[in-house]
């Protein structure tokens, strides 16, 4: 009778040791593509935000513009705001703000509201009878946030 050749038999420890090295192994591999999968995420999130803001830097020296437009159409007296020349400045308006929200910039509510220094910048005072104290009389300029986040604080006048 022939001995089969004799095959290397590893020991239970042995086996043991590679298994448990096997394992971390396998769980460091989890632990790096669960770390690149957050660092690509973080990172597109990032770009776009990089992106965003620096649009904003355009949309403050448009803002002005908004302004501008905003006093004209208060100023147009009251016998004239239904000439086509006055619809076509409401119209700009409407356009304008509409172009402001496809890009998630919203103006700060301010006329009737109480004033909250995050949103609003106070730029003047008035005692005003029946009107509590901190709530805002008129706006001086519009503010604007983009995606929640201030660009411009609106200036405004307060009730004392």
């Amino acid at each position: 009778m022939t001995d089969a050749p004799a095959q290397p038999k590893l020991e239970e420890t042995e086996l043991e040791k590679m298994q448990k090295q096997n394992q971390e192994y396998l769980d460091g591999w989890k632990r790096a593509k669960a770390d690149y999968l957050n660092l690509k995420r973080d990172s597109e999130k990032e770009k776009m935000e990089i992106v965003q803001f620096a649009n904003a830097g355009l949309l403050i020296e448009l803002f002005p513009i908004y302004d501008n437009l905003k006093t004209a159409l208060k100023h147009i007296p009251e016998g004239q705001q239904k000439e086509a020349w006055a619809q076509g400045f409401q119209h700009i308006l409407r356009q304008f703000k509409d172009f402001l929200g496809t890009l998630k910039v919203e103006e700060i509510a301010t006329e009737g509201k109480m004033f909250d220094p995050l949103l609003h910048e106070a730029v003047g005072k008035e005692k005003r009878e029946g009107i509590p104290s901190g709530q805002i009389l008129d706006e001086q300029q519009s503010g604007f946030t983009l995606q929640g986040k201030v660009i411009r604080h609106a200036k405004v006048t307060v009730c004392e």
